[in-house]
This record gives structure tokens, C-alpha cells and sequence, in this order.
């Protein structure tokens, strides 16, 4: 069991409607899209209660329910695997419904990140608290949550992970530029929503960990409407970095965007590729169908 977190709340954004994976995702939630044979979602929590963080805060919307009926006891498939001496399957299942102390709130409307994260601070209260993004899947010894949970109990201040990215995808991501205080962490002066190419000032990528004070909620109460006429969190952790400080740290692990279908493809390759039984099958087809692919 993992040490106690000094957060021990983390709030999960998953109202998104998930339209990069359609149809998929007309009737099935984005975050439920197995990686390997687990959802998505389910790899974030893991991550969050690796980090003794025990309380997951989901910002949910409407139709997916589901979300929280799979982190919910399952008494008849409990009761069937039982009768018929599963014990694995028994214990698989015990083991998702008492991962963590999972709560659920509604986004009533899609008004931006910087909207769900304003909407846990009924749950959340006036302590400091985790966000985990589901579409970074991050794989790592050290959770990459729990990295941040020791660094803002070392700093004081909020902090959001950062991953050094080549210069030709800088575009793609929020960047973010500062002064390096140790070999992983920096005092952050800017951060520029996806620059247009060839004008971002670092190389460093704003990734979907954060942990943050609760007086962020005062600056997204206050934030107006930016990009998409949405409540953004760049605009309100841009406020946070003015009144208070805001750090940055390079996480250690691997990082799957598991939000677009190639690096979502890669999650389920490389996480299938750990597990002994898939393994050995896996790449003996894969070599067998590389020369195939190579000739289209």
C-alpha cells in the first residue's frame, strides 16, 4: 500500500463527449475505452491511489453512468463468479469497487476544463488538491502524480507536470517557460496556450497533472469566458502564477496521449507488451505481419 499523500483529493474531469474516438464513443464514454483489457480511467485511479491519494472526485456529464456503475459493486458478477469458485475473477472485481473513495458531480454544461475543475470545490473544500486529465496515461515507477504531490509539499506552491517535447510540437501542446530551479523544476514565468510553430518560447509541454491550492477557485470564479467562449485553466493557473508562484516539474515515466487514436493505439501496445501472456503471441504476430505492412 502506498505512503499517505500530503493531497488527498483528486478531481477527474470526464464530462468530455470524446468526439476524436467516434462512433466509438456515441454510446460508450471516451474514458471507458479499454487499454488492453482495462479502462482508460481506471489506469488514472490506479495511478492517483498508488500516490496514497484515496479520494477521486469524477466531473461527470450526462450518459455515462456507466462511469461510476464500474467503480460501483457488481453483487450479480460477484455473485456468479463466487458460485462458480472464480476466485481471480472474485477478486479482480472486489478489488476495482474498493480502489478508492470515488465521488461523482455533474458539469451541467461543456463550459471548458477551467468550468469542471470549478465545480469540485463543493467536494474538494479549502485544501490542496490533484487533477488528473484521462487522456495522459502515464506509465511510471514513481506515480507521475505522486511526483508532484512531493514536489508542491517541497515548494508550497501549485504545480503541473511538464514533458520535454521536440521543437516541430510545440504547437500542439501549451508550453511553458521559467526559471530552473533544480534539475526537474522550474519557477514559472509564462505559459503560452499552442504557439504558432516556430515561436514557442521552451520546448517544455504542459501535461494533465497538476496539484494545485484551493485558491485556485477564486481565480476561476472569476475567470470570463476565453478560448471557445469556455472557462480556461491556463487563464486561471496564468492568475494563480502572477499572485502566488506557480512551479513546473519533469515528471518521470513514460506519457501515451491516449486522447487521439495513434497514441491511444501505442498505450495498448506497449501495456499489452508487459503482461507475459500477450507478450510472446503478440510480437510473433507482429513480426509476421511487419513485412505485410511494409509493402503497402
Amino acid at each position: 500500500m502506498a505512503a499517505p499523500s500530503s493531497i488527498r483529493k483528486c478531481v477527474i474531469p470526464t464530462a468530455g463527449l470524446g468526439t476524436r474516438f467516434l462512433p466509438a464513443t456515441k454510446a460508450v464514454p471516451k474514458e471507458m475505452l479499454p487499454i488492453v483489457d482495462a479502462p482508460t480511467l481506471q489506469y488514472i485511479i490506479e495511478e492517483a491511489v498508488a500516490a496514497g491519494i484515496p479520494d477521486v472526485i469524477l466531473v461527470n456529464g450526462r450518459g455515462k453512468v456507466c462511469i461510476e456503475d464500474h467503480f460501483d459493486v457488481a453483487f450479480e458478477l460477484e455473485t456468479v463468479s463466487a458460485a462458480r469458485g472464480k476466485e481471480q475473477d472474485l477478486n479482480l472485481l472486489q478489488s476495482i469497487s474498493r480502489m478508492a473513495n470515488i465521488v461523482s458531480i455533474r458539469q451541467k454544461r461543456p463550459l471548458g476544463l477551467g468550468h469542471a475543475v470549478l465545480c469540485s470545490q463543493i467536494v474538494v473544500g479549502n485544501a490542496p488538491f490533484a487533477v488528473m486529465l484521462g487522456d495522459d496515461v502515464i506509465d511510471a515507477e514513481e506515480p507521475a502524480i505522486g511526483q508532484l504531490a512531493a514536489a508542491y509539499q517541497k515548494y508550497g506552491k501549485g504545480i503541473i507536470a511538464l514533458m520535454e517535447v521536440p521543437d516541430d510540437s510545440t504547437h500542439l501542446y501549451g508550453i511553458a517557460v521559467g526559471k530552473k530551479v533544480d534539475d526537474r523544476t522550474y519557477q514559472l514565468t509564462g505559459l503560452v496556450e499552442k504557439p504558432k510553430a516556430g515561436t514557442a518560447p521552451s520546448n517544455l509541454a504542459v501535461i494533465g497533472r497538476y496539484v494545485l491550492p484551493p485558491s485556485i477557485y477564486g481565480h476561476l470564479e472569476r475567470q470570463t469566458p476565453g478560448v471557445g467562449g469556455e472557462i480556461q485553466l491556463t487563464d486561471a493557473l496564468a492568475q494563480l502564477k502572477s499572485s502566488e508562484g506557480l512551479m513546473g516539474y519533469i515528471f518521470k515515466g513514460e506519457r501515451y496521449d491516449a486522447g487521439e487514436r495513434v497514441g491511444y493505439l501505442k498505450a495498448n501496445l506497449d501495456f499489452a507488451m508487459k503482461r507475459p501472456e500477450l507478450s510472446g503471441p503478440l510480437l510473433e504476430w507482429i513480426r509476421q505481419r511487419v513485412p505485410h505492412w511494409e509493402k503497402r
